[in-house]
């Protein structure tokens, strides 16, 4: 057996990004480990929060999703949400975008030693979507793989060409408001397209047959997922169309895209 490690931004990334791969793996008998580099403090802040912080909440809702994918240990870096692009909280001193990236990868390579780690998935090289801290998530991820050579790097990603065929499919089953224009080829925050195309990703997984334990995992991020979202929304058929495949891009290795899996 091995030993998945899974380098995410905040509480809900892994599941939206990763949680087939965690479920599949976990159910193969594999051990998993999960990193998260902030608290999410910055996120949605939902009306029953009383007297709890919002990263409290989001850190119980992040155990529940663990125990729901079969993640073994959690581990919190520590670091402050950044916030996204352009907000006043980008300039906190406190913020992982204002880390020490040095810092930040030896924290992360102590968990890949205490784990003896097979794998660790980190980010693409503009975070998907040029959120601040899922950049410094690809920084420090490949950072702390130089200091722990062995262990193999994979840049999970959104497929763009996946996204824009499910778009028009939506479309044209009116599924969509008449007025949504989004365009997944459009600027994303950092001025780039979303994702990654079919021919820059290397490693596409079938995780349908855990699409119920991913939409299980994002119900318990509830502060941040209503099930009248986008997410959460769609029915069976629809939701594991749309997330039951996960990409990745193995650093190195050339093209085309193959399906396979992780621990191959």
């Amino acid at each position: 057996m091995a030993t998945l490690v899974c380098f995410h931004a905040h509480p809900d990334d892994e599941c939206i990004q990763t949680g087939g791969t965690i479920a599949r793996a976990a159910a193969n008998g594999h051990r998993v480990v999960l990193v998260v580099a902030t608290g999410g403090e910055h996120g949605e802040t939902p009306g029953d929060l009383g007297d709890e912080s919002l990263a409290q909440r989001r850190r119980r809702e992040t155990e529940a999703s663990a125990a729901t994918l079969g993640i073994a240990r959690v581990v919190w870096l520590g670091f402050e949400d950044s916030g996204m692009t352009g907000w006043e909280q980008n300039s906190n001193t406190g913020a992982f975008c204002n880390a020490d990236p040095d810092d930040a990868a030896e924290r992360l390579a102590t968990v890949l030693c205490e784990e003896h780690a097979d794998v660790l998935t980190t980010y693409d090289w503009h975070g998907g979507y040029g959120h601040p801290d899922h950049v410094m998530v690809h920084r420090v991820g490949h950072a702390a793989a130089r200091l722990v050579p062995q262990v193999r790097v994979l840049e999970g990603t959104m497929n763009r060409d996946h996204i824009r065929r499910g778009l028009a499919m939506a479309r044209e089953a009116g599924l969509l408001p008449p007025d949504d224009d989004w365009d997944v080829d459009g600027p994303a925050d950092d001025g780039n397209p979303m994702g990654s195309t079919e021919d820059e990703i290397t490693l596409a997984v079938d995780v349908t047959a855990y699409a119920s334990a991913k939409r299980a995992a994002m119900r318990c991020h509830a502060s941040q997922l209503s099930d009248t979202g986008f997410f959460l929304s769609m029915d069976d058929e629809r939701f594991a169309t749309a997330f039951g495949s996960e990409w990745f891009i193995e650093p190195g290795r050339p093209g085309p895209m193959r399906w396979g899996w992780i621990f191959e």
